[in-house]
């Protein structure tokens, strides 16, 4: 009840005046966005990646309504990888985009939101990196993946997103597990009905363990993204069963979420992606982060009520 509370708070104008407002939000905020600018993201950036840590940067924003605003995001992404290949990170540091950001909504959205979506593409391939199409509300999975197959026709080495929490994630997931396919397998933070997703936590689990047998049985490039200690393990387990070499998948995990684990598994030889937001439009982002983690509900609510 907790999550479905927070993911309805997350589309609340009400709520979200109430939690930008709050004095000590952008703090608590801090612990999770890399900041409002593309100069701050780059210093956590460079950090990230100084630990051995590889990055995934994600411009905050969703459900653009009009066309100047998903132009304005498409030339932010433009600008941001720029400065990306200026500091030579190569494919250490890629870029993740929300196609609702980029005009996915708008009349004859999907057009739009693809040929926003290939500039960001083409800027990516100068800068030596790669794109990951960021998975949504249910009812723009089928957008979204037809987005991508057009995608991959030009820019083969674009990313795809999963999640788990869908009851045809299994099929997505066998439909992408080629060779040079990259694919986020994620569990879902987003309201669904029944008939389109699971919604108990033990359900979303087990989906999301087949899921990943069927990608680290498959030829293409799985990103894992979980910090479930659990599922983590199960991954190890699957890499050794499959004989799959420590550069021939990934672990992803939030900014701010269990740094200490990103750091042990790169230790242990592991490739680990570090999700990295930055910008204004933080608010729906921090609520599904609180809705995937309810132990974030409280370190949240202590925070806003400290004066320290």
């Amino acid at each position: 009840m907790l999550r479905q509370a927070l993911l309805a708070a997350s589309r609340s104008s009400g709520v979200r005046r109430v939690v930008e407002t709050a004095p000590y939000s952008r703090s608590v905020v801090r612990r999770f966005v890399a900041g409002e600018t593309a100069a701050d993201v780059l210093t956590t950036t460079d950090r990230l990646v100084s630990d051995g840590l590889l990055v995934t940067i994600d411009h905050l924003g969703e459900d653009t309504v009009e066309a100047v605003q998903a132009k304005a995001i498409t030339a932010e992404y433009e600008r941001l990888l720029e400065r990306l290949a200026e500091a030579g990170y190569g494919p250490r540091a890629e870029v993740s985009v929300k196609l609702t950001a980029l005009g996915q909504l708008l009349d004859d959205g999907e057009r739009t939101a693809l040929e926003n979506a290939r500039r960001v593409c083409a800027a990516a391939r100068q800068a030596n990196t790669t794109v990951t199409l960021d998975m949504e509300d249910h009812t723009t999975v089928d957008s979204t993946l037809r987005i991508l197959k057009e995608l991959r026709q030009d820019f083969p080495d674009t990313g795809a997103v999963i999640q788990a929490y869908l009851r045809r994630a299994e099929e997505y997931c066998a439909d992408l597990a080629h060779e040079g396919s990259r694919v986020r397998l994620c569990k879902g933070a987003y309201n669904a009905p029944d008939s389109v997703a699971f919604t108990g936590k033990d359900a979303v689990d087990r989906s999301y363990v087949r899921c990943m047998r069927v990608l680290m049985a498959g030829r293409g490039y799985p990103m894992l993204a979980t910090h479930d200690p659990r599922l983590i393990e199960i991954a190890g387990a699957l890499a050794v069963l499959n004989e799959r070499a420590s550069d021939s998948f990934e672990y992803q995990m939030l900014y701010g979420i269990r740094p200490n684990e990103q750091r042990r598994l790169t230790e242990l030889g592991g490739q680990v992606r570090v999700y990295l937001p930055y910008g204004q439009e933080w608010y729906g982002y921090l609520m599904r982060r609180l809705a995937e983690r309810p132990a974030n509900v409280g370190f949240f609510l202590r925070s806003l009520a400290s004066r320290s």
